[in-house]
């Protein structure tokens, strides 16, 4: 418990400088509106952030390059199912329950066939992308029922109600990753394959639920997209699946699995919306963004790689 608490203690730290910082050099960063724009970002990234991490930490490689395609195809369908008279409550299970199948279909992939991750899930996303615009033919589907737009632009106690969601994942997700036997084989699984096996750990079974837990969240992002936006917009959550990725890794998740948290997920999430938050109050050209972002990727891969090297020489 000591370890992963000062694991994560880095980025806090970070994240806790980078407020001030912001604060500081635009006032305008403390403002409601804000505030409040800035965690509805953080729940997009948080919430696909702690299912990335799920399948990062199953080891093997394992890496999902779908949520972000993925995001939009299930805000499309959504949509589309809404407008056609197909009640909101049914129409968001039936979504959620096909972002599960997709999950499925991944770790089905990567479990009994062999496919690497990496392969399956970039088919997904090139897949899921194109039937978005298959479905929208390239024009965003609007006339959502008012009561679902609540999911996306509403708030409880001044509090928007996606980060109400994402707390309630967090919690959720957190007490499977530590005080479940789930958790316990998904780090097992991560962090030596063959020792957890040899355990009796059913690897296969392991991964097929980190991969369903990703798309999951990934139907739950675009429910939520879906509804902030009152559309159904193909083109939205290009290259949130990096920004997940870069997420769980800035947040202490190892590449190389069975290390991770949830409470790092969201603060890494936290740490890109606020970058991304602060490049544009302090007037910096758009085209620094993505440069900023990968420079900050690529320091905590770095950092990841020298802890790994230092622990192993120990």
């Amino acid at each position: 418990m000591k370890r992963r608490g000062l694991k994560e203690s880095g980025p806090l730290m970070a994240l806790v400088v980078l407020v001030v910082f912001t604060a500081i050099l635009n006032p305008r960063f403390l403002t409601a509106f804000n505030l409040q724009t800035l965690g509805k970002q953080i729940a997009i990234f948080g919430i696909l952030a702690i299912g990335e991490t799920f399948v990062i930490m199953s080891g093997g490689g394992a890496i999902d390059l779908s949520p972000g395609s993925m995001v939009a195809l299930t805000g499309v369908m959504a949509s589309w199912l809404m407008v056609h008279g197909v009640p909101v409550s049914i129409a968001i299970i039936l979504i959620l329950g096909f972002s599960v199948l997709v999950g499925a279909w991944h770790g089905f992939f990567v479990t009994k066939l062999g496919v690497p991750a990496f392969i399956i899930t970039l088919g997904t996303l090139t897949m899921a992308r194109g039937m978005a615009a298959v479905i929208t033919r390239g024009w965003p589907i609007v006339g959502l029922p008012s009561h679902f737009l609540t999911i996306g632009q509403g708030d409880i106690l001044k509090i928007p109600i996606p980060v109400w969601i994402l707390l309630i994942i967090a919690l959720i997700a957190d007490f499977f990753l530590r005080k479940t036997v789930y958790g316990k084989h998904l780090r097992a699984v991560g962090g030596n394959e063959v020792a957890a096996r040899f355990s009796g750990v059913n690897v296969s079974r392991v991964r097929m639920i980190a991969f369903m837990v990703s798309g999951f969240l990934a139907g739950v992002a675009g429910i939520i997209i879906a509804a902030r936006l009152s559309q159904g917009q193909p083109g939205v959550g290009s290259m949130y699946e990096l920004y997940a990725i870069a997420s769980t890794v800035i947040g202490g998740t190892s590449l190389t699995g069975g290390e991770g948290s949830v409470l790092g997920a969201v603060v890494g999430a936290s740490i890109i919306s606020l970058l991304w938050n602060a490049l544009v109050l302090l007037n910096v050209s758009t085209y620094w963004h993505n440069v900023v972002i990968g420079i900050v990727i690529v320091t905590a891969v770095t950092m990841d790689v020298l802890r790994k090297r230092m622990r192993a020489s120990k």
